[in-house]
This record gives structure tokens, sequence and C-alpha cells, in this order.
């Protein structure tokens, strides 16, 4: 028997986390003039581009969005590519949900190739069941959840709606 998703996260509370996402983003570049966010295809990049817009409104920072395109099933099978220079930039890789962490670490590989200024992971739900040491900077909402449970983020183009248990 199939169990219904369960809303944990509602447009109005995503928008709220997305706002207090965008000030942390912006407190740990106080000191820079530019930040980096970098999506992860699909609904993390539509999470960058709302951190983004948020970010331009409540500082003078100079943002930049770029996507990263990997396959999260099988992340080796493709070579990963980031289309510009990140020497000297501050990073903030940006995805919807942390799991394991495979999805960010193999996404973070292409962005070490660079001499970045600082680099940082921002995702706005994070589950806390990591496999791979990787440990998100910038959290919307923390949920404890069972292995076999899984995070939905419905996303309707580059707004996101909601955030569902499964």
């Amino acid at each position: 028997m199939k169990k219904e998703p369960v809303l944990i996260l509602d447009k109005q509370r995503i928008d709220h986390k997305l706002q207090r996402m965008a000030y942390q983003v912006w407190e740990h570049n106080s000191n820079e003039t530019a930040v980096t966010l970098i999506g992860i295809e699909g609904s993390g990049l539509a999470v960058a581009k709302n951190l983004a817009a948020r970010i331009q409104k409540i500082s003078p920072l100079q943002v930049e969005v770029l996507s990263i395109k990997l396959n999260k099933r099988k992340p080796l099978e493709e070579t990963i590519t980031i289309s510009q220079n990140l020497t000297g930039k501050s990073v903030v890789l940006v995805d919807d949900v942390a799991n394991s962490g495979k999805t960010l670490l193999y996404a973070l590989r292409p962005v070490l190739d660079y001499n970045t200024a600082k680099i940082l992971i921002a995702v706005l739900v994070d589950r806390k069941h990591k496999a791979f040491p990787v440990s998100p900077d910038i959290v919307g909402h923390s949920i404890a959840t069972t292995l076999q449970e899984h995070i939905e983020v419905e996303t309707s183009g580059d707004e996101i709606t909601a955030a569902y248990l499964q």
C-alpha cells in the first residue's frame, strides 16, 4: 500500500525559508562584492534562481547564477562541466534536497578545479542521512526521515510551490 505524500513545506513557508537562506548567503559573503550560485539542474536550479533574486533585493552583491547538470543515479557516466571560470569567486552550490550527500559531492568535483575564494553549500531541505562526507552550510528546513522515505520538491517553472515527504 502506497503512503499518501505529507506536505512539509507550503508556498508561504518555502518563501520564508528562502528569505532566511538569502540573508545567510549575504552574511557569509558580506565582505565580498559578488557571489556565484551554482544550481543543480532541476529543482536545485529553481532554488538557486529564487535565492539570487532575494539576495539582489537585500544586498549590494552582484549575483550570478550558473547551472550544473549531472546524472544523479550514475554521476560518473557524463563529464560535469561549469561554463565559467570560478577562480577567486565566492561560490554557493545549491540543491533542493540533501539526502545522502552523493549528488552534492559529485557536483563539487568540477568546482574544485578552480581556486575559489570560498565554497558554501545551500539546500532547501536537509534529510540528515549522509553516506558521503558532505554537509550543507545553509539549510532552509531540516527533517529527520527514515531511509525509505523520500522528499519531493515541487516546482512550477522557477517557482517552488511545495515540499512533500513520501
